[in-house]
């Protein structure tokens, strides 16, 4: 039985092997163009073409109608060459050729796999019969080997903590941030060691406890001290780092109403693929919107019945001055976005048909941080942390920290988003509707 078994089994990996072999020689082959083109349909389409351009080109004395009719026809004959070029495609058959190689690959590769655990199996049998195999041998082979990756894992944990902690981590340059960062450091170290213990107890306690032949494995089904332990302290320790981040997030969000007031105001809208910025004018408060009012000219839908839109300004940068508040108002035109600022600690998601609020205070610089990094083009970016559409790598938009005194200097130079155009579209609706729309924040 066990001599039809092995001939039937060399049988399939031999014709595997020829089979492998017969496709291997199309898939070195030059890859061809996966397009096919009737060649007949071009053909005809080239001699349509060539005798219009024989009549157009005969000297003739017919008028400029004439000749615009040849053109009009050559042009047609030649979008229609081009579209019957166009519909005739297939997929080449080296595509196919292609995966049934590289299928039957698989399928030899997992044959040789099989061929190697046969010989094995012959090799421990063989051993088995002459008296000389350790049935506990390949304990402690893989004992030793786990002990190994333990050292090995030790030491690349030390490599990244040494090598790309200081690439990867960076002070924050807000005010709230150093509160993110102190949660954040409590909580990698109380990861990082429970990582590290529990992979020691892990590997050290496979290698000591090993099977060996003189030693007896005891019995040891339940201990309540010991479930206890390991349940209430990390339940304990999971609750406090809980607790830790609610409180640090309320104090970051919760601001006093007399400092959302005195901040500078900042409308950031997120929509596929970009972001919008408004600043308020000189009365410091942004006008509202209306999506109802959303027009070629007024894609922002501003609502320009309420007058403290009229001084509102469009930038195209979001620039802030170092120490002030800021408090800025999140919006989105069609689906969720993340407006995100890594150095600032700041991220909060754009959801449509809300306004979402994220104040804090900039402590340090462009130019400052420039210096800090010794990296002459660094800028704070803006980016959306949520996946929003083929474009979302694209939402990106510089944040620049200056000193009150530029601010102010490049403030007086923003252009208002009241436009004479959107002046005339405005008075040219209320002159014909007569009315004036609700506003919807």
């Amino acid at each position: 039985m066990n001599l039809k078994i092995n001939n039937r089994f060399k049988s399939i990996a031999g014709l595997l092997l020829l089979i492998s072999l017969f496709f291997a020689a199309p898939v070195l082959a030059v890859q061809d163009d996966s397009t096919v083109v009737d060649t007949t349909a071009v053909a005809q389409a080239t001699t349509e073409a060539s005798t219009v351009d024989s009549a157009s080109a005969a000297p003739t004395d017919t008028t400029a109608a004439a000749a615009v009719s040849a053109d009009n026809a050559n042009a047609t004959t030649t979008t229609a060459a081009t579209a019957s070029v166009e519909e005739v495609k297939s997929i080449d058959p080296q595509v196919y050729k292609n995966f049934f190689y590289y299928f039957l690959l698989f399928l030899v590769i997992c044959t040789i796999i099989a061929v190697i655990g046969k010989i094995h199996s012959v090799y421990v049998l063989t051993r088995k019969m002459n008296g000389k195999y350790n049935e506990y041998g390949n304990n402690n082979l893989q004992a030793t080997l786990l002990l190994v990756f333990l050292i090995a894992f030790l030491a690349f944990v030390y490599y990244s903590y040494d090598v790309w902690g200081s690439w990867s981590w960076r002070d924050a340059v807000t005010e709230h941030g150093k509160d993110i960062d102190r949660m954040f450091i409590i909580t990698l170290v109380i990861t990082t060691v429970v990582l590290i213990l529990t992979h020691i107890v892990l590997f050290v306690f496979t290698y000591i406890y090993r099977a060996k032949a003189k030693s007896k494995a005891y019995y040891y089904p339940h201990n309540d001290a010991i479930e206890r332990l390991w349940t209430i302290v990390p339940a304990i320790v999971l609750t406090v780092l809980v607790l830790f981040g609610f409180f640090t997030w309320r104090s970051i969000t919760n601001v006093p109403e007399e400092l959302q007031k005195s901040a500078i105001q900042v409308e950031v809208l997120g929509e596929q693929f970009a972001w919008h910025v408004r600043y308020p004018g000189l009365d410091g408060k942004i006008g509202k919107r209306n999506y109802k009012m959303t027009t070629p000219t007024n894609p922002y839908g501003i609502d320009f019945n309420d007058q403290a839109s009229w001084d509102d300004l469009q930038t195209q940068d979001i620039v802030i001055p170092v120490n002030k508040s800021v408090r800025f108002h999140i919006i989105s035109k069609d689906i969720i976005h993340s407006f995100y600022i890594p150095d600032f600690r700041v991220q909060i998601n754009a959801v449509p048909g809300m306004t979402n609020y994220f104040q804090f205070t900039p402590t340090v610089t462009t130019e400052e941080m420039r210096d800090k990094m010794n990296d002459p083009n660094y800028d704070f970016i803006m980016l959306c942390n949520k996946i929003c559409g083929q474009g979302h790598y694209n939402m990106g938009k510089k944040v620049i920290v200056v000193t009150e005194a530029e601010y102010k200097e490049w403030l007086a130079t923003q252009n208002k988003y009241f436009t004479e155009d959107l002046q005339k579209e405005f008075a040219s609706n209320n002159t014909v509707e007569g009315v004036q729309t609700a506003s919807i924040n």
